[in-house]
C-alpha cells in the first residue's frame, strides 16, 4: 500500500472521485438476450454492481461491429447492440442512466446511478451516407470509432497500415459533421496517416479512448511521442487500454500501466490521460486488475508513485469529462 495513505483511504478517495472508462465492449456478451446488466455475474469484466463496487461512475458502452457483419450490414448490427443498450437501460432505470451532456453525467452520480455513454467502435454503422450518422446522434450515441483495424469508407484501420491510407475525403465530413453533432472523434485503431488527418481536420478536442504509449511499449494500436503531443495541443485525451499486449510485451501488471502514465505525463503534464480499458473486448487482463471492481490499485498506484490528488483526480475523470464537457456539451 501507499505509505502516505491506508487501503481505506485509498479507497475512500477514489470513491468520492468520478471515474470515467472511455470503452468497454460489454454490450457485445449480452447480445445474446439471457443476461442482464443489473445481475452481478462471475464471467466477463463489468455489470452493474461491479461497475459501482469498482467506483466506476460513467462508462463508455462501445457498439463492436463484428467482421461478419462488414461492410454492408454495420448500420443494423449497430441498431441492434443500441436497441440493447436501451432495454438494459430500462432494465435497470433506478440503477443506470443514459447520458449526453455532461450535466446529465453529473446528475447521474449525484443520484448514484451508473452513467451510460452510448458509443460505435466501427465507422461501417455510417456506411457512405451522413444521414446514418445524424440518425444515430439521435438515438444517443455521443462517440464513435471512426474504424476498427480494417479500412472502410471513412478511413483505414491500423490493420491495412502499408498502404499510408488516411482519412478518405468522405471520411473529412464525416469527422467535421461529428464535431458539428457533439459527437466525440475517437481515432482508436487508426493509421497514423488517418490520426494525423484527423488532427488537421477536427476543430474540436478528440479521443484515444483505448490507447497506450508506443514508446513504453511498441504496438501499432498504441501512440507514438509525436501523437501523444499533437494530441495534447488539440486538447485530447487519451484512455489507458489494460490489453496486456498493448501494456507489457512479457508481463502485464498494474505497475505496467503505470508506466504508460508516467511517460505521458512526463511528456505533455497530467491533462492528456485517462482510463479505456476494454475490458470485455480483451481475453485476458493485467495482474491486479481482473476485472473493474480492482479499478481501485490504479488510484493506489498513483499515489505510491507520488501523484498529487488532484492530478489522480484528473486521470481517474476529470480530464475525460472536460473532452465531454467541450465536446458533448
Amino acid at each position: 500500500m501507499s505509505a502516505q495513505l491506508s487501503e481505506i483511504q485509498v479507497r475512500e478517495f477514489h470513491r468520492r472521485c468520478t471515474v470515467v472508462d472511455t470503452h468497454a465492449d460489454t454490450l457485445l456478451r449480452y447480445m445474446d438476450g439471457k443476461r442482464n446488466l443489473g445481475d452481478r455475474r462471475g464471467d466477463g469484466h463489468i455489470d452493474l454492481p461491479r461497475l459501482v463496487e469498482g467506483g466506476v461512475d460513467a462508462q463508455f458502452f462501445a457498439c463492436y461491429i463484428e467482421a461478419e457483419y462488414k461492410p454492408d450490414r454495420g448500420l443494423k448490427r449497430a441498431l441492434q447492440m443500441i436497441d440493447l443498450f436501451y432495454q438494459q437501460l430500462e432494465s435497470n432505470a433506478g440503477r443506470m442512466a443514459h447520458c449526453t451532456t455532461s450535466s446529465q453525467i453529473e446528475e447521474a452520480v449525484k443520484s448514484g446511478k451508473v452513467a451510460a455513454i452510448l458509443a460505435i467502435e466501427g465507422g461501417e454503422a455510417i456506411g457512405d451516407d451522413l444521414a446514418a450518422l445524424r440518425a444515430l446522434q439521435r438515438l444517443g450515441v455521443r462517440s464513435i470509432g471512426l474504424v476498427w483495424n480494417q479500412r472502410n469508407l471513412i478511413a483505414d484501420g491500423i490493420g491495412e497500415q502499408r498502404t499510408k491510407g488516411g482519412l478518405t475525403n468522405f471520411g473529412v465530413q464525416v469527422v467535421k459533421e461529428m464535431n458539428r453533432l457533439g459527437i466525440i472523434v475517437d481515432v482508436s485503431h487508426l493509421t497514423d496517416e488517418g490520426f494525423w488527418d484527423v488532427i488537421e481536420t477536427s476543430t474540436v478536442p478528440i479521443m484515444a479512448t483505448h490507447s497506450n504509449s508506443r514508446a513504453v511499449c511498441y504496438h501499432p494500436r498504441n501512440l507514438a511521442d509525436d501523437q501523444i503531443k499533437a494530441l495534447a495541443k488539440n486538447g485530447g485525451v487519451m484512455g489507458m487500454n489494460f490489453a496486456p499486449y498493448f501494456v507489457h510485451k512479457e508481463k502485464a501488471t498494474v505497475d505496467g500501466i503505470l508506466d504508460h502514465i508516467d511517460h505521458i505525463v512526463d511528456l505533455v503534464g497530467p491533462d492528456h490521460v485517462g482510463l479505456g480499458s476494454d475490458f470485455d473486448g480483451i481475453r485476458a487482463t493485467p495482474e491486479g486488475l481482473d476485472d473493474v471492481t480492482q479499478t481501485w490499485h490504479i488510484t493506489d498506484g498513483l499515489f505510491q508513485r507520488g501523484y498529487s490528488e488532484e492530478d489522480v483526480e484528473k486521470i481517474l475523470g476529470k480530464n475525460h469529462l472536460r473532452v465531454i464537457r467541450e465536446v458533448m456539451g
